[in-house]
């Protein structure tokens, strides 16, 4: 997977339209972003009437957040940023060192997000079954980072054979498992299914949270997601669709730093005594002392033979060796033994 930064697990904090179409609060969630650890802020792209109809209805958790007397149109309108507003935001991420990306929704956003080169895609669920769309960004062939809410497997399949007939390398394309309600109920996170697209399709695979709190994300990363992308926003209590399920500044960091400590206790899968601990084994381990005075020449037995710390003699899985054999010279109680 491509990375810029030497960790495996590459951290989106998706501001989406948390910005209410102020292009100033946009800029106030970059710096948020990068203090927080993330790797990338991702963003939104669109012309709305290129997106949606008129009579486009509104998802349930957007009629409960959001005015009840406007169309999904009339909402998107009012919180998009203008296509001029994405160089700008572009050149504020590289001035705070993160990642610029944004989700285009429509071909027009496409192409002006090629224009100022941005490094990788982000498909949204909602344009999985979009063949046109599919087309276009796989023919660009940039890392894809593509989410699955609401698909099946084998709506996940197709997508992704036509981002690899446009032009996409498989290599290149991550999925993200992701449910699209807004907050995801604990009971339909379903973090198995990640492992189900991994194994299905032998890809690197993440997931795109949008359920309350951060331990679903903490938790997909301990079970292989190279790829987390959390909403976030300014306050929870801002007027808009997506700001209830979405962490505030200080979960973002908090969610960034159990990941980056979940990447460290991951290891590289090899039992064996960790640097750390190879001092504790000859206090924590035992050797075979006396257990009361042995004479020279009596034989050791179970009776005059034990197994205390520390490991500075001979290892207790040596006992066999020694039960039945004569003793070589006088033992007090505690004396470390040897044949």
């Amino acid at each position: 997977m491509d990375k810029k930064v030497n960790h495996s697990v590459f951290i989106i904090a998706e501001a989406g339209v948390n910005h209410n179409g102020s292009l100033e609060t946009a800029f106030e969630m970059i710096p948020i972003a990068k203090n927080a650890g993330a790797d990338a802020i991702k963003f939104q792209t669109a012309i709305p009437e290129l997106t949606m109809t008129k009579d486009a209805r509104k998802a349930e958790y957007q009629l409960q957040t959001t005015k009840k007397n406007e169309s999904q149109l009339e909402m998107v309108k009012r919180i998009l940023l203008p296509l001029d507003a994405f160089s700008k935001l572009k050149l504020h991420c590289e001035q705070n060192d993160i990642e610029f990306m944004s989700t285009a929704f429509d071909h027009v956003s496409i192409e002006t997000l090629e224009a100022l080169g941005l490094k990788r895609y982000k498909i949204p669920s909602g344009e999985i079954t979009n063949l046109p769309y599919l087309q276009r960004i796989g023919s660009i062939g940039k890392p894809i980072v593509m989410s699955t809410g609401m698909a099946t497997l084998e709506e996940v399949r197709k997508a992704m054979n036509i981002l690899v007939e446009s032009g996409t390398k498989k290599e290149c394309i991550t999925v993200l498992h992701c449910n699209t309600e807004y907050p995801t109920p604990f009971r339909d996170v379903n973090l198995h299914a990640m492992l189900t697209i991994k194994e299905k399709f032998q890809v690197e695979v993440g997931y795109s949270d949008h359920s309350i709190g951060i331990e679903v994300a903490i938790a997909a990363v301990a079970l292989g997601a190279r790829i987390i992308e959390k909403h976030f926003t300014l306050d929870r209590k801002m007027e808009g669709p997506d700001h209830q399920a979405s962490a505030e500044p200080q979960e973002l960091k908090a969610m960034v730093k159990a990941i980056r400590n979940i990447e460290k206790a991951m290891g590289d899968g090899i039992k064996r005594a960790s640097s750390s601990e190879e001092k504790n084994i000859v206090v924590a381990r035992k050797s075979i002392v006396a257990a009361c005075k042995i004479k020279k020449g009596e034989i050791f037995s179970e009776d005059n033979l034990t197994a205390k710390r520390p490991a500075t003699g001979v290892s207790p899985m040596k006992w066999d060796q020694f039960i039945g054999k004569p003793a070589q010279q006088d033992y007090d109680v505690d004396d470390l033994v040897k044949l």
